[in-house]
């Protein structure tokens, strides 16, 4: 496994989870690809998105659900400053992850979290954790609790 998949599976471990990372043939850079090889609904993918702070500079993570669109109004208000995409760059020097590749956990630097109230909906979902086509499935309660994401209705 790569750094950034061993990564995940540590900070997993720490957080008290035992997860499973599975390797996908194809890639699960995004919510359709991920549901495709994981076999869900796109709904119960985890969207990993990075912002930068327009005011602060500092990453935010919202992990939203597959299924929907992140209100960019809506979540600047709930993080207390405009938001803009992070430079790809950046995002990989902060978190260790490639933009594809996101996990909810095992950021190098850590990442003020918001989480999707949707996710909570599902029995399980579908995270990215550190590859294109890396992902593992833990419930929407436990990726809450590991992250210390705040629960919001981003969409």
């Amino acid at each position: 496994m790569s750094k950034s998949v061993n990564r995940v599976k540590a900070a997993a471990e720490a957080a008290g989870l035992t997860i499973e990372i599975l390797r996908m043939p194809d890639s699960t850079r995004t919510a359709a690809e991920a549901a495709a090889a994981c076999g869900c609904d796109i709904a119960q993918i985890v969207k990993s998105l990075i912002f930068k702070g327009g005011e602060t500079g500092a990453l935010k993570l919202l992990l939203v659900s597959g299924a929907n669109q992140v209100d960019l109004e809506k979540a600047a208000a709930l993080v207390g400053e405009p938001l803009e995409r992070a430079d790809p760059k950046e995002v990989r020097e902060i978190t260790g992850f490639a933009i594809g590749g996101v996990s909810p956990l095992g950021h190098l630097t850590p990442v003020t979290t918001w989480m999707d109230e949707t996710l909570l909906g599902f029995g399980t979902v579908w995270a990215a954790a550190g590859a294109p086509n890396a992902v593992f499935e833990i419930t929407g309660t436990a990726l809450r609790d590991a992250t210390g994401a705040t629960i919001a209705d981003l969409g």
